[in-house]
């Protein structure tokens, strides 16, 4: 590479994510578009499971004081991440999935007689509440989280943008534009939300962090 490839990512890096798009010999810039806040919150009126679609909602609940009574419930969860952080804290996971679409099918396929509480956030989106409640599965959803969106006008051109969370897009695309820099975005639904706005996207193979860089990498070799 002459010229140095100049990759922004819209949420902060850890030292080893950064360290290996530095490795590669790309420039790096890192913010974070958006915010997640914990809510306080009852923990009451609980189904016999429990279902997780983000780590933040599991940090969420391990800050609540009487979090440990939770684990007799069996937990269906979206994302590697988000099941190892329940594993770790002695939460039996039955069931996860890279894509809350995919849970929905597997809960209501297999274990549509059960019922659910969804600890949730404020943008969540429609998906799974929305199959399990057609598939008439009993469902009670809590908030636990705030997502805000921390727009900010990025001065230095990039090459290629790093997305992982529609709402990601969302606060991006406040103050900036998407012209040709190319999108690399962890899921699907992310890059649903560049949908009207660019075709220049590369998708994970695997939602993770790690994936989308391998793919940079893999990219610009």
């Amino acid at each position: 590479m002459s010229k140095s490839i100049q990759i922004l990512s819209t949420k902060k890096l850890s030292a080893e994510q950064k360290q290996a798009l530095l490795e590669a010999n790309f420039e790096v810039i890192d913010a974070d578009f958006i915010q997640t806040k914990n809510k306080s919150f009852e923990i009451k009126d609980l189904n016999d499971n429990l279902i997780f679609t983000s780590q933040n909602a599991v940090h969420s609940v391990l800050s609540q004081p009487n979090w440990e009574a939770l684990k007799t419930k069996n937990v269906f969860c979206v994302g590697l991440k988000t099941k190892i952080l329940l594993s770790e804290n002695g939460f039996n996971v039955v069931a996860y999935t890279g894509y809350a679409s995919d849970l929905a099918e597997i809960i209501t396929l297999i274990y549509r007689n059960e019922s659910y509480t969804f600890f949730s956030g404020n943008l969540r989106r429609e998906t799974l509440p929305k199959a399990l409640k057609d598939a008439d599965v009993k469902l009670n959803e809590i908030q636990v989280y705030e997502t805000s969106l921390t727009p900010q006008k990025i001065k230095t051109a990039a090459d290629a943008i790093l997305f992982f969370s529609p709402s990601g897009v969302e606060s991006y695309l406040k103050d900036n534009s998407i012209k040709k820099e190319k999108c690399f975005c962890i899921g699907e639904t992310t890059a649903q939300a560049l949908d009207k706005i660019t075709k220049n996207i590369i998708i994970a193979d695997q939602p993770t962090v790690e994936d989308v860089i391998e793919d940079v990498i893999e990219e610009y070799k």
